[in-house]
């Protein structure tokens, strides 16, 4: 008889445990959901750093192969100007002077900025002291690594080099 009160006892016992167990794996699954959404976010924000890295080197490159012009101070541009119109040099008839090519420069380099970075800008300055010409490249661009919308983190990438 004893045995019989004991199994009557335990009824239900295990519908206890299937609700604890979805309980738990429902945590477990929300807290994962969060994990990717994060790991999202901070993908992202090394996606526009690199491409904040390759932007800078690609406009020092191209003052590189228009160092005249570069050297007369003519890819300086400032935060917030906007880019010099594109006199369009990358028709294959085109006939661009090295002056039309700082535009053309500029106004593919700026585009690409606002096209890869989120509110992206840049900005060139260039020094010469005792012959060498020493460039300073600086990107700024929104990124938002918080989950809080409110709170806007603007980033910076600043990279200088000779030419």
């Amino acid at each position: 008889m004893s045995i019989i009160k004991n199994k009557r006892s335990q009824r239900g016992f295990t519908m206890v445990e299937v609700l604890i167990a979805v309980f738990v794996l429902s945590v477990g699954l929300l807290g994962l959901a969060g994990l990717q959404a994060q790991s999202l976010q901070f993908n992202f924000s090394a996606y526009q750093r690199s491409q904040s890295n390759f932007l800078a080197y690609d406009i020092i490159d191209r003052m590189r192969v228009n160092r005249d012009e570069a050297l007369l101070g003519t890819y300086d541009i400032e935060l917030d100007d906007d880019a010099p119109a594109d006199p369009g040099c990358q028709a294959a008839a085109a006939s661009c002077s090295t002056a039309d090519m700082v535009n053309f420069d500029l106004a593919q380099w700026i585009g690409n900025i606002e096209n890869l970075l989120t509110q992206g800008d840049g900005a060139v300055a260039v020094t010469v002291v005792g012959g060498r010409a020493q460039v300073e490249v600086t990107i700024t661009w929104l990124d938002n690594r918080t989950l809080d919308e409110s709170e806007d983190r603007t980033e910076t990438f600043t990279v200088s080099s000779v030419l």
